[in-house]
Formats: structure tokens, sequence, C-alpha cells
């Protein structure tokens, strides 16, 4: 069972989680602005980590794997954005996810009980439906489901990475920090072969943005870390995608995405998992 502080602070991390990517899909270029929030995040860390101790040594190959993973997840997740709204690829990549990492529980040695199975199912339908619905009734394109599978794929590789490599750190947030430090430094040099100059103007020209947003997605990373570090990774991966409910209210508040009836349905089933993995 996931504690209720815990289970708490994951539900904080949806929420940033969720806020991140909205920012990211309403920017009119969401290459650049991604790239800022990275080399913003590198920033902070700077500025953190030498008052952190070392990860501990078994980590830095988990570090190193999944810094070259992110960037693969940073250009799948710009491409998941172009080609479908955030209500549709956001809940199609969070959705996916849960299912692959509970597959996976077993290289990381955590074991799976009935009520987080079901915890985690309801999650996966709840997310499901809705994007199943578009794509029959054609509101998803090919290009769109294509790279949503891809991008959750990638989610849930790192973040099997990431939560044995977090445990084996003994410090969470060290992990969590060194990661966006050496992360970023992979993407700003993607940026700089794509775009050049342009790239430094916009970054310097955005730079508040960049920072408010890195608080975001450093503080929703280290959270999700921390919680992997004190219960199942498989628990804390689905009950975080709580943030498909936070990310479909933003898509139709504020980017007039509209917010139907199997939408809305898919979000209670996925409150309905959250509420199972609690109790599992």
């Amino acid at each position: 069972m996931i504690s209720t502080p815990v289970a708490l602070l994951v539900l904080l991390s949806a929420a940033m989680h969720a806020g991140w990517n909205f920012v990211v899909k309403a920017s009119q270029d969401r290459f650049l602005d991604y790239t800022g929030l990275a080399v913003a995040g590198a920033a902070i860390a700077a500025c953190v980590l030498p008052w952190l101790p070392l990860p501990a040594a078994a980590a830095w190959p988990w570090l190193a794997t999944t810094t070259i993973i992110h960037v693969g997840y940073y250009l799948l997740l710009m491409q998941a954005y172009r080609h479908a709204d955030l209500s549709i690829a956001y809940p199609l990549m969070r959705g996916s996810a849960p299912v692959l990492i509970a597959l996976a529980a077993p290289l990381a040695g955590d074991s799976l009980n009935l009520g987080l199975l079901i915890g985690i199912a309801l999650v996966a339908a709840g997310i499901a439906l809705p994007v199943g619905m578009g794509l029959y009734h054609g509101g998803v394109s090919r290009s769109g489901l294509g790279y949503g599978f891809a991008t959750a794929a990638v989610i849930a590789l790192y973040t099997i990475i990431d939560g044995i490599g977090a445990r084996q750190s003994g410090h969470a947030l060290a992990y969590t920090l060194w990661l966006f430090f050496l992360n970023a430094w992979l993407i700003l040099a993607v940026a700089l072969c794509q775009r050049g100059r342009q790239a430094l103007v916009h970054l310097r020209r955005r730079w508040l943005f960049s920072l408010a947003g890195s608080v975001l997605t450093i503080g929703s990373y280290a959270l999700v870390l921390w919680a992997m570090t004190v219960a199942s990774i498989p628990a804390v991966a689905a009950l975080r995608e709580t943030s498909v409910i936070f990310a479909a209210i933003l898509g139709a508040w504020l980017l007039k995405e509209r917010m139907g009836r199997w939408r809305i349905a898919g979000a209670v089933l996925v409150a309905l998992g959250a509420i199972a993995i609690r109790l599992s």
C-alpha cells in the first residue's frame, strides 16, 4: 500500500507534470521552449548540486543511460504534440506507459498484487478510452498514434531505469538534479544543430518562461523518483498518470479542446484506478 503522504506527493507531481506539458503544447515553438526548460533546469541543478552528496557509484551507469534515453523522449514528445491534441497525445503517452512498466516490474525487484493490477488496468483503460474513441471517429491521426505509443515505450524504459538508479543512488534529489544537468547539454546540442543561432536568441528571450517551467519539471520528477525509493515503481508510475485528468482540464479550459463524454468517462476510470492503487 502507498501511504497517504506519499500518494499526495505523487498527485502533486502529476499536477506539476501536466502543467509543464501544457505550457510546451501551448507554445508557439515547442522545440526551443522545451530546450529552454532543459537548459534552465541545468542552471538550477548547478546551483543546488554543490550542496548535495554525490549519488552512489552504482547509480552512475543508470544516469548515463537515462541521459541518452531522455533525449529520445524529447524528440518523440515534440512529434507527438505536433500530430495530436494535448488531451489525446498526453493520455496516450502516459496511459500506455504504466502497463509496460508493470510488465517490467520484476526487473526492478517489485511484485504486483491483485489490487495493484486492477488499479493499473483501470488507469490504462481510462486513458485508452478517449484515445480509442478519437481514433474510431477519425479524431486521432495515425502519425499521432504512432508517436504517442513510441513515446510511451520510452517513458516506460526511462521510468524503470530511473527508479532503479534513484534507489541505488542513496539520494533521490541528487540523482534527479544530475540527470537534469547532464541531459540539458545533449538537448542543447540537438537544438544548436537544428536551429543554430536562432536557438540562442530564443533562449535569451524566453529565460523567465524557461526558469518557471523548469521548476515544474524538476519538482515533478524529483517527487516521483523519491516516491519510487519508498514504494513500488509500478504503483507510483500508475498513480502519477492521474496527471491525465489535469491535462484534460487544461486542454479543455485553456486550449479550447473539446471535453466530450468519453474523456470524462476516461477521467473517472483513472480516478477509480488511483483509488485502487492507493488501497492495494
